[in-house]
């Protein structure tokens, strides 16, 4: 499991022990729980900051290191010449110097970028950190939390119901056959949105559907949204409801734009219309 989805699972947890506990402790209080973890993501994130400038201080002292060995090398390699044609050293063993220089060079080279790199890696994680926290932070201090992770509405903010679940005429072959979602009719590009917050679990090409959005809400249930031109999130984004997480298209087993959208409950796919008018 990568870092992203580890960190959309934990932050998505908190979410619904905010929920649990609704009964007994005040929206205030939630949002004092955030501000916590905020305090505490800045304070690390201020630790990375003077790491990082103490070890481009390093780097600085590594750089001009470099610079003043590579200016000496190219000295010595030039003295190096003018003794050895004098004294008749073959050309070989003036080579061999010389490669002996660039590797110290090499060396120091590496150096800097072993400092940089995890330095640079967790500035990055700490940063996602930051964006899925403020995430939770909209839903709490919004007020909502029960609407946010309630399943409801179209998974469209324009455009009209063209094909209902259950057995239809199948488009491409004309024979009877089970639609497993809603089918949502539109133009290419209209947004797409999350009926629910939830986790990102797919975002690519899957057969049948084209270009996929799948999203875990909880509790057993699962949306997909499938057909679609572009996808505007990846697999372990946090998304609040309502969210554009993908552009209208016709890609996939597809005769025109639209989104097939699904529902699927403790692993089975069940019909989307009582979460539609959900309210």
């Amino acid at each position: 499991m990568s870092v992203r989805s580890i960190v959309s699972l934990t932050v998505l947890s908190s979410l619904f022990v905010l929920v649990s506990s609704r009964s007994t402790d005040s929206s205030l209080e939630n949002f004092a729980r955030v501000k916590i973890a905020q305090n505490v993501l800045e304070a690390e994130q201020q630790e990375v900051d003077a790491l990082k400038s103490a070890t481009n201080e390093q780097v600085k002292a590594l750089t001009e290191q470099l610079s003043a060995m590579r200016l000496t090398l190219d000295k010595i390699d030039a003295k190096t010449q003018v003794l050895a044609k004098a004294m008749g050293i073959d050309e070989q063993s003036v080579q061999d110097f010389g490669l002996a220089s660039v590797s110290v060079a090499k060396q120091l080279q590496d150096e800097q970028d072993r400092l940089l790199t995890p330095i640079e890696e967790l500035g990055s994680q700490l940063q996602y950190k930051q964006q899925q926290l403020e995430a939770l932070e909209r839903l709490v201090t919004g007020h909502h939390i029960d609407e946010q992770i309630s399943l409801s509405g179209r998974p469209i903010e324009k455009g009209w119901l063209s094909s209902y679940y259950g057995m239809r005429a199948d488009p491409f072959t004309g024979q009877p056959a089970m639609h497993s979602g809603l089918d949502f009719a539109g133009e290419v590009g209209d947004d797409v949105v999350a009926t629910a917050a939830g986790i990102v679990t797919w975002s690519g090409d899957r057969y049948g559907y084209g270009k996929l959005v799948e999203i875990e809400h909880g509790d057993g249930l699962v949306t997909r949204y499938g057909h679609n031109d572009s996808l505007m999130v990846n697999k372990g984004d946090l998304v609040t409801k309502g969210q554009v997480i993908a552009q209208m298209g016709s890609t996939g087993r597809s005769t025109g734009a639209h989104v097939h959208y699904e529902v699927i409950k403790s692993g089975q796919k069940v019909d989307p219309l009582p979460y539609v008018y959900n309210k």
